[in-house]
């Protein structure tokens, strides 16, 4: 039998893409927990019934002790024992009930619920989308939205409901009475209405200008952090102790502005409800002298005046955490839900690789009218050949690597692999299929073990070492030790692998890229970052690595890719020059400067101006 904290399924995909309008970005984010939401907003109702219920019953307690004139235990048993088991018994019940709903069935899976989808659809974004923000931001945004989206649901049934069935039975209950005090509680109830039809836009308002305020401050100091060992060597703490103090700034300007909108809030809260009580209690006394009113129902319309008084109370400032958090979510929604720019196509496949032929055909992307990018490339590249693509910073490398893993779309011409063109295959499916290490090694702050299984999540230990140890990695992952004590691969490397020295990095990455043995391998400047004592190090590894593949490598050491099949020269976007290291050295074209001026194995930059 399910348990009723598995009722809502706290990690359901959802349905397509979130709106970017509130009402229907909260039915996207909340879409298969609404049956157990309407459960809980029935026992909200009941909860509020029940509140108002418990002034007619000790209304009716009162009129007994009157009618039986002192012999109250031995006439009015009954009710008394009623009475007793409606306070001791069904009022504790009602509201354990929805307080179990509330907090082990509703709040834990709602808010693992939304926080699971705009997660999901973020990591979706192209990679631009993370390029124009900040990493601390992002993850605040998401955190925040589902915090409090998460909270508007919970005081929607916690509260908001209860007091609704509270005011709707009290009505009813004092027009029972005497339709005199019922319409005067109504007029009450338009007035606190228009109060709060007044304050709330403003605290939706300035709160969402706070929370954005508040995740500027936190992508500040989480930018200032990662960047922690530039900020040092430059010797800029005081700058950026400018720019958190600056950020800072802005959200204090922004949280007085929400305090002065609540604190006029409280003030005329406090006056209204305390106009409540004076107004119903003083009409019945009115009407009681009158003969109109028995004591019972003073004492009832007494009860309920003063439990509404307090109950405005708690539900104005619940409306007001109610709508700051509704602009919470505004502000997330709007940072978290732009459209995908970059989308499988609709009918799009799964990406095969028999062979690893690939073809590109007249391709041609700019990243702007007059920046950069890449201009009619035309090349194929055979199943296994070992290619090397060269030349200056900005000549268009690492935008065809770019374009070959689909992390921007072209704007003419097309890329294949075996014959398939790569827009029309799954983009999860084509990264799958191509293996790759990059200068700048990312890496998590977890286990070696878990930072090499990430080529292969579904491989043993065994096989994870032996790719550390065909990387030449697996004698220096055995000695190390974090700050925690833990040793050899489950160490943990720090965040981005701080902990190790960049040839450690490279193996790493290079013993992930052997586990995960995706037929395409591609080397963007892979050894750039090495000096050359360690880059012989792992040239065997890179050898290994490569075994078997068809291989992309770009670099700027023209020493570690002389011995490839192929070499591609580009400059100012375009295909300059291609052939073989010794073809090309007889040529004695834009290679052979390169070759020629290099300075340390690297291209020189004057060579690549010449």
């Amino acid at each position: 039998m399910t348990h009723p904290s598995d009722w809502i399924d706290p990690f359901q995909p959802a349905d397509g893409p979130p709106p970017r309008t509130l009402l229907r970005f909260m039915r996207w984010a909340l879409s298969g927990a609404w049956g157990v939401l309407l459960a809980g907003s029935v026992l909200a109702i009941i909860v509020g019934v029940i509140e108002v219920a418990a002034a007619m019953v000790l209304g009716r307690v009162v009129d007994a002790a009157v009618a039986a004139e002192g012999a109250v235990f031995s006439e009015a048993t009954w009710i008394l024992i009623g009475a007793m088991l409606f306070f001791v018994a069904l009022r504790p019940l009602a509201y354990v009930c929805s307080t179990y709903f509330n907090t082990l069935i509703i709040q834990p899976n709602v808010f693992n619920l939304v926080l699971s989808r705009l997660h999901r659809y973020t990591i979706g974004q192209a990679t631009t989308f993370f390029d124009n923000d900040f990493a601390g931001r992002i993850a605040q945004k998401e955190m925040q939205t589902a915090r409090a989206l998460t909270d508007v649901v919970v005081e929607m049934v916690t509260s908001i409901l209860v007091a609704l069935a509270s005011f709707v039975g009290a009505i009813l209950l004092v027009g029972t009475i005497d339709p005199r005090i019922g319409l005067g509680l109504l007029v009450w109830l338009l007035g606190y209405g228009l109060m709060i039809r007044h304050f709330m836009p403003r605290i939706r308002t300035t709160s969402k200008a706070r929370a954005g305020a508040r995740a500027g401050v936190t992508g500040q100091i989480v930018d200032t952090v990662t960047n922690i060992k530039t900020v040092k060597l430059f010797a800029h703490s005081d700058h950026e102790d400018r720019a958190a103090l600056n950020a800072m700034g802005y959200l204090r300007g922004r949280t007085l502005d929400y305090g002065r909108v609540a604190t006029a809030f409280r003030f005329w809260l406090v006056m209204i409800a305390g106009l409540l009580p004076v107004f119903m209690v003083g009409g019945a006394l009115a009407l009681w002298s009158s003969g109109g009113l028995s004591a019972g129902d003073i004492t009832a319309t007494g009860a309920v005046s003063l439990r509404l008084a307090q109950m405005t109370g708690w539900v104005s400032h619940t409306l007001m955490a109610l709508y700051s958090n509704v602009g919470e979510t505004e502000d997330g929604m709007r940072t978290l839900t732009p459209p995908y720019t970059l989308t499988d196509a609709p009918d799009a496949t799964e990406l095969s690789v028999p062979e690893g032929r690939i073809a590109i055909e007249d391709l041609t992307f700019r990243y702007g009218h007059d920046r950069g990018g890449i201009e009619d490339i035309d090349l194929t590249i055979a199943p296994g050949e070992k290619l090397a693509v060269v030349g200056a910073s900005g000549a268009g490398k690492t935008t065809l690597v770019g374009l070959m893993l689909r992390m921007y779309d072209t704007e003419q011409g097309r890329i294949s692999i075996d014959g398939q063109d790569i827009s029309q295959v799954t983009q999860e499916s084509l990264r799958h299929k191509i293996g790759m290490v990059t200068q700048e090694t990312a890496m998590f702050n977890r286990s070696a073990l878990e930072n090499i299984r990430y080529g292969d999540p579904s491989a043993s230990f065994e096989e994870v070492l032996e790719a550390a140890k065909k990387a030449e990695a697996h004698e220096f992952i055995e000695v190390m030790q974090d700050h925690e004590g833990r040793q050899g691969y489950a160490a943990h490397l720090g965040e981005r692998g701080v902990k190790l020295s960049g040839g450690q990095r490279q193996r790493i990455a290079l013993a992930r890229a052997i586990l995960k043995d995706a037929p395409i391998l591609v080397l963007d400047e892979a050894t750039s970052a090495l000096d050359s004592e360690v880059e012989a190090q792992i040239q065997a590894a890179l050898e290994r690595v490569m075994e078997g593949k068809t291989v992309l490598a770009i670099a700027h050491r023209l020493s570690t890719i002389a011995h490839m099949d192929r070499i591609v020269v580009m400059h100012e976007g375009r295909i300059a020059e291609i052939g073989t290291h010794s073809e090309l050295l007889a040529k004695g074209g834009l290679y052979s400067r390169y070759w020629n001026r290099q300075s340390g194995g690297f291209i020189s930059t004057q060579a690549a101006a010449e």
